[in-house]
């Protein structure tokens, strides 16, 4: 019996490397942490906390919008944390 494929999904913890557009001859590669998602302005984009590979920029949140995103390579996974509903939440708070 086959298993069915997972879903993959971008989650908090997990290392990547991002290829993105940047200006008209070259790509931008971002290695680092996924942080989250924001938006600005009416654009979304993917937060990520550059790793050491980038010198003087370690530890900052590059914001990568979503429509200039080319790749990601998954380097490693991390677990999704369980979502808390309002469901949940209103049976306890009443």
């Amino acid at each position: 019996m086959t298993r069915k494929p997972e879903a993959v999904s971008l989650t908090n913890g997990s290392k990547y490397i991002i290829t993105s557009l940047g200006n008209k001859d070259s790509a931008i590669v971002t290695r680092g942490t996924f942080r989250g998602y924001t938006v600005i302005g009416n654009v979304d984009g993917v937060c990520i906390e550059l790793d050491g590979s980038h010198k003087g920029l370690r530890g900052k949140v590059r914001v990568i919008p979503s429509h200039m995103i080319l790749a990601i390579d998954i380097i490693d996974a991390a677990r999704p944390t369980p979502q808390v509903t309002e469901e949940s939440i209103e049976r306890y708070y009443r």
